[in-house]
Formats: C-alpha cells, structure tokens, sequence
C-alpha cells in the first residue's frame, strides 16, 4: 500500500509524533483537529461555537492540501469534553455539510489536549 504525508501550512502543525493526515490510494484519513489557530498556535475561541468553526476550517485546510473538500467526507469521529455542548456543536458543523453529513461517532472524554473543547477527525474519499 503507497500512503503520502499530507501537511499544510493553514492548519496546526502536529504537537506530537503524528502527521496532519495520511493519504492512501483512495482515502485521506486526518489526524483529530483541535481549534488551534495555524497563526498563534494558541486555542482559537472560548465558545464551543467559536472552538468548532476553528477545527472544522482547519480540516478544511488539512484535507484541501490533499486535494478534496468537505464534501468527500464520509466519517468523522468527534470527542466533546463536555457532552452538554452537543447542539451547539451541531449546529456548527452541520453547516459545514449542506448536502448531507457524513457518518459519525460522538463522545464525551474527560480531557482534550491544551484544554481544548472539542476534537474532530474525519475519513475522506479520494
């Protein structure tokens, strides 16, 4: 199996050993974005809103760098720290899938990396 590296300068730089996302013959598959803002490296945002808008547009950038928008998505899998949250999340990533929404896990967990609210990775056709 060939898998490329995919890195982009208008999404966070990984803060561990990992990559942004790993591209194989017919998928792109993102490592969980975190509402860092590619600029200040800082958490964008004190809302869920606001952190949500961040880690859906740094998504973007990350599966845009492989060559596929949003609308190739076909599952993401989303942590929430605070599961009360939920409909406010929805409500933003929801618009980023105006044809209809991919599959998806949800889930509470106690803790996301910088204090963050909410992390989302996604599964994305080639």
């Amino acid at each position: 199996m060939k898998k490329n590296v995919i890195s982009s300068a208008h999404a966070p730089a990984a803060i561990g050993p990992y990559s942004q996302a790993i591209e194989t013959e017919q998928f792109i598959f993102t490592s969980g974005q975190i509402p860092l803002n590619p600029k200040t490296g800082k958490i964008e945002g004190t809302t869920i809103e606001e952190q949500a808008e961040q880690v859906m547009q740094n998504l973007k950038a990350v599966l845009a760098e492989g060559g596929v928008g949003m609308d190739r998505i076909v599952k993401t899998t989303c942590f929430l720290a605070d599961l009360a949250d939920f409909a406010a999340f929805n409500e933003v990533y929801g618009k980023y899938f105006p044809e209809g929404a991919p599959a998806r896990s949800c889930f509470q967990v106690t803790a996301l990396p910088m204090g963050a609210k909410l992390e989302v990775e996604c599964v994305a056709v080639k």
